[in-house]
């Protein structure tokens, strides 16, 4: 491709292959915070039934759910909280194409990946599941939001919430840098 291209609206293909990995990883973000609201119902499920008291007992267990898959997360949730059919419906569906993407997709895509129309069609695909987790994802935040206000939870408790959430990112931070 010449320098006028560009100029027409073509992209480089190294342009369009770093789109489609910016993509990818927007796919994989959106399946990572669906665990995260799922994570958050779970415990507020087991707060709501006097099961986690003390912080250290919240702190373990999120720790303990973070780890969980998201296969995991979805079975318990749906134990513990009810979702209408089109929701467990969605994160199942979500759940299976998120494992594809994470497990297999460049494997059993990277043919594709060598033309802009095959690029193009994994750009749609990925932007696709991306928009419906990130629906999914929201929905689930309102629940959760819905159910902090319900259990009176005050902004304080939601202050430590947050920490806790910053304090696992923060762990899994460390984590990495050990493992270089």
């Amino acid at each position: 491709m010449q320098n006028t291209d560009l100029q027409n609206g073509f992209m480089l293909d190294s342009e369009h292959s770093r789109e489609l990995f910016a993509y990818y990883g927007l796919a994989v973000y959106y399946g990572q915070a669906l665990e995260q609201q799922l994570v958050n119902l779970i415990l507020l499920t087991k707060m709501s039934q006097g099961k986690v008291v003390t912080e250290e007992e919240l702190e373990e267990l999120y720790e303990r759910k973070m780890s969980s898959s998201l296969g995991q997360l979805i079975h318990e949730a749906r134990h513990h909280f009810t979702f209408s059919e089109e929701e467990t419906d969605r994160l199942n569906e979500l759940w299976q194409q998120r494992n594809r993407i994470v497990h297999h997709y460049f494997k059993e895509r990277i043919h594709e990946t060598f033309s802009p129309e095959g690029r193009s069609r994994m750009i749609k695909e990925l932007d696709d599941f991306k928009e419906r987790a990130q629906e999914l994802e929201i929905t689930l935040q309102q629940y959760t939001g819905a159910w902090i206000a319900e259990l009176g939870l005050n902004a304080e408790s939601a202050a430590a919430w947050a920490d806790l959430e910053r304090m696992h990112a923060a762990s899994l931070q460390a984590q990495r840098l050990n493992e270089t």
